[in-house]
């Protein structure tokens, strides 16, 4: 059996295997409260891999991989601002917004952000932000996909368009059918193998080189100057853009929906708190992982056509087919654990938040699954449209829901209460500012003179406290419900 086929085998089997888990969901699913939050029943090994692998998507393993083949050590800047972002949502929002989230029956990130307003300005909170999540998420979806269609045409040679069609109807078929509970279970099976992947391939690239003298050895050989600083090739202020624009990366972390609602669906404090030492193991292992594949990728590889293809360059110079079958289905692992997470959240805006479920009672789960058909169908045609980078895409949804929504989640987290206009005037401010210096970054370097690498920490820091602000004005006015 060639190469192809034993992948192809692994694959069928693998994916049958999540369909399964599917219809066995399927049938634990009653009402709206099963299909989105399964009835807040998540206990710690769940919520903490589900999150977690919901996290990290294609560009953990392949964005995160290739980011570190060109950056050098400067890349593990990402790991810092990943983990520590991690760690504050744990920590600090989880508790928080699980007592929330109980003791109102939130089920969705929109539920929190309008759950004490009133009045006209309730409404337009409410299509604003079911607005902006749906538009984010159709991004990040279309960068998933993009990943699983790369995947796709680097295994099996087919074209990239038939690729990310095919891994798009994939991850459809068992989200449509499970919900929640299909997402979580599969998730945390997904999550596992990721990790699996993330200390296999670093472990067998060390023995390859040599150990660790020997890989630090050829990666002074073969770097540059700039790809063995901390800050690359910025010096001074310029650094200090650099490492801010990077770490910032950790602000998106409070505003995401599809990882929130994991808190939210957490069964009690016990779970919580196992759940967080977990999810801190899992981050170190595989975004550790990810950034040391990419370095001594650099090594044994030096120049690579696309660099978001050294974890299959990796897997296909150190293991045997077999082997790498496993791995390819890591890399799906990753594109699916986020993709279906997210086209739960984009069927829960427009069913729930947006009241077609209130106007339709009975067609709750089926008006679901018709918005879950839809968003896939939109990015499917922005992946294959649109040309960008996996890890692009993903910056671009990630930086905007932070943006938009962190600042209040932390408000909301920390009781404060905010006028209603205020919390209008934070979610739309954070969105624009950072999508406009997504977009069109020469706003900023031409425009007002700043040099890029602060364009990038205004786009991920700025916009944040830009909302933080607005908010701290609007404060002591809030409208109870």
């Amino acid at each position: 059996m060639d190469r192809s086929a034993i992948i192809l085998t692994t694959l069928v089997a693998y994916k049958l295997f999540l369909i399964g888990i599917g219809l066995w969901a399927q049938r634990r699913t009653r009402d709206a409260s099963d299909y989105f939050l399964g009835d807040r029943q998540l206990g710690p090994l769940v919520a903490a891999i589900s999150y977690s692998a919901s996290s990290s998507s294609a560009w953990t393993l392949l964005g995160m991989s290739g980011a570190a083949f060109v950056m050098g050590v400067s890349a593990l800047w990402l790991v810092a601002g990943s983990v520590s972002g991690m760690l504050v949502a744990w920590f600090y929002v989880a508790p928080r917004l699980m007592q929330l989230s109980h003791r109102n029956g939130l089920l969705t990130l929109t539920d929190v952000v309008a759950w004490d307003c009133r009045g006209p300005w309730r409404g337009a909170i409410v299509l604003t932000s079911s607005v902006i999540v749906l538009f984010a998420l159709s991004f990040y979806v279309a960068a998933q996909f993009q990943g699983a269609g790369n995947t796709f045409h680097q295994t099996f040679d087919l074209s990239l368009t038939r690729s990310i069609t095919i891994g798009a109807v994939i991850i459809l078929i068992y989200t449509l059918l499970g919900g929640f509970w299909a997402v979580s279970l599969t998730d945390t099976i997904q999550g596992l193998l990721m990790a699996v992947a993330a200390i296999l391939l670093p472990v067998a690239a060390l023995v390859k080189i040599g150990g660790f003298q020997d890989f630090w050895d050829g990666l002074l050989a073969v770097s540059s100057p700039e790809q063995l600083s901390l800050t690359g090739r910025n010096t001074g202020l310029l650094a200090l853009g650099f490492i801010g624009g990077i770490a910032g990366i950790s602000f998106g972390t409070f505003g995401q929906p599809h990882l929130l609602v994991r808190f939210m669906a957490l069964r009690d404090g016990s779970a919580l708190r196992q759940a967080r030492w977990i999810t801190i193991a899992w981050f170190l292992v595989v975004f550790g992982g990810m950034c040391f594949l990419g370095l001594a990728g650099h090594v044994l590889l030096n120049t690579l056509e696309n660099p978001e293809f050294v974890f299959f360059a990796m897997t296909d110079a150190l293991f045997p087919t077999v082997v790498g079958a496993i791995l390819v289905a890591a890399v799906l692992s990753a594109i699916m654990s986020t993709a279906d997470s997210q086209l739960l959240v984009g069927a829960s805006v427009v069913a729930h938040d947006l009241g077609l479920t209130r106007r339709f009672p009975s067609r709750q789960l089926l008006i679901a699954r018709m918005a879950m058909i839809g968003l896939t169908v939109i990015a499917v045609v922005i992946s294959v449209t649109l040309p960008s980078t996996i890890f692009q895409r993903a910056l671009l949804a990630w930086t905007a829901l932070g943006a938009s929504f962190g600042p209040l989640v932390f408000f909301r987290a920390a009781s404060i209460a905010v006028h209603p206009a205020g919390v209008f005037a934070a979610i739309a401010t954070g969105f624009l500012t950072a999508t406009l210096f997504h977009f069109f970054p020469e706003a900023a370097t031409g425009v007002i003179g700043v040099p890029a690498n602060l364009a990038v920490t205004i786009e991920r820091v700025g916009s944040f406290a830009i909302g933080v602000v607005i908010l701290a004005l609007f404060r002591g006015d809030g409208q109870r419900a």
